[in-house]
Protein backbone atom coordinates (compact mmCIF):
# COMPACT_ATOMS: atom_id res chain seq x y z
CA UNK A 1 0.00 0.00 0.00
CA UNK A 2 1.42 3.72 -1.17
CA UNK A 3 0.30 7.29 -0.06
CA UNK A 4 0.23 9.83 -2.23
CA UNK A 5 -0.22 13.73 -1.54
CA UNK A 6 -2.18 16.74 -3.61
CA UNK A 7 -2.32 20.46 -2.89
CA UNK A 8 -5.67 21.01 -4.66
CA UNK A 9 -6.00 24.44 -2.11
CA UNK A 10 -4.92 26.99 -5.40
CA UNK A 11 -8.22 25.64 -7.42
CA UNK A 12 -12.05 25.74 -7.57
CA UNK A 13 -14.61 23.48 -8.35
CA UNK A 14 -15.15 21.53 -10.47
CA UNK A 15 -11.29 21.39 -10.82
CA UNK A 16 -11.20 20.11 -7.51
CA UNK A 17 -12.50 17.01 -7.74
CA UNK A 18 -11.36 16.15 -11.66
CA UNK A 19 -7.55 16.90 -10.07
CA UNK A 20 -8.93 14.26 -7.29
CA UNK A 21 -10.31 11.44 -9.57
CA UNK A 22 -6.96 12.19 -11.63
CA UNK A 23 -4.74 11.15 -8.98
CA UNK A 24 -6.70 8.33 -7.67
CA UNK A 25 -6.77 6.83 -11.28
CA UNK A 26 -2.90 6.27 -10.46
CA UNK A 27 -3.16 4.33 -7.45
CA UNK A 28 -3.83 1.19 -7.04
CA UNK A 29 -6.36 -0.68 -4.94
CA UNK A 30 -5.98 -0.18 -1.03
CA UNK A 31 -3.94 3.30 -1.69
CA UNK A 32 -3.93 6.22 -0.32
CA UNK A 33 -4.49 9.81 -0.84
CA UNK A 34 -4.26 12.92 1.34
CA UNK A 35 -5.91 15.79 -0.35
CA UNK A 36 -5.23 19.33 0.99
CA UNK A 37 -7.88 21.56 0.48
CA UNK A 38 -9.83 24.96 1.46
CA UNK A 39 -13.47 25.21 3.02
CA UNK A 40 -16.31 25.65 1.46
CA UNK A 41 -17.12 23.56 -1.61
CA UNK A 42 -14.22 21.62 -2.60
CA UNK A 43 -14.65 20.68 1.52
CA UNK A 44 -17.88 19.82 0.75
CA UNK A 45 -17.69 18.40 -2.86
CA UNK A 46 -14.27 16.54 -2.56
CA UNK A 47 -15.54 14.01 -0.06
CA UNK A 48 -19.01 13.64 -0.90
CA UNK A 49 -18.25 12.91 -5.05
CA UNK A 50 -15.28 10.48 -3.77
CA UNK A 51 -17.89 7.96 -1.42
CA UNK A 52 -19.97 8.44 -4.63
CA UNK A 53 -17.51 7.16 -7.04
CA UNK A 54 -16.84 4.60 -4.57
CA UNK A 55 -13.92 5.41 -3.05
CA UNK A 56 -13.38 5.28 1.42
CA UNK A 57 -12.63 8.72 2.99
CA UNK A 58 -10.93 7.77 5.76
CA UNK A 59 -10.99 11.12 7.68
CA UNK A 60 -11.03 15.03 7.46
CA UNK A 61 -8.90 17.12 9.54
CA UNK A 62 -8.22 20.85 9.68
CA UNK A 63 -4.74 21.78 9.39
CA UNK A 64 -4.84 25.25 9.25
CA UNK A 65 -6.86 27.93 9.98
CA UNK A 66 -8.47 27.26 6.32
CA UNK A 67 -6.66 24.02 5.01
CA UNK A 68 -8.01 20.88 5.13
CA UNK A 69 -6.78 17.36 4.72
CA UNK A 70 -8.74 14.47 3.85
CA UNK A 71 -7.61 11.09 3.48
CA UNK A 72 -9.48 8.85 0.70
CA UNK A 73 -8.36 4.95 0.18
CA UNK A 74 -8.86 4.04 -3.27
Amino acid sequence: MSRAQLDITAEHCPMTFVKTKFALSKLRAGDILEVLLTEGEPLENVPRSASEQGYSVLSIERVDENIHKIVIQK
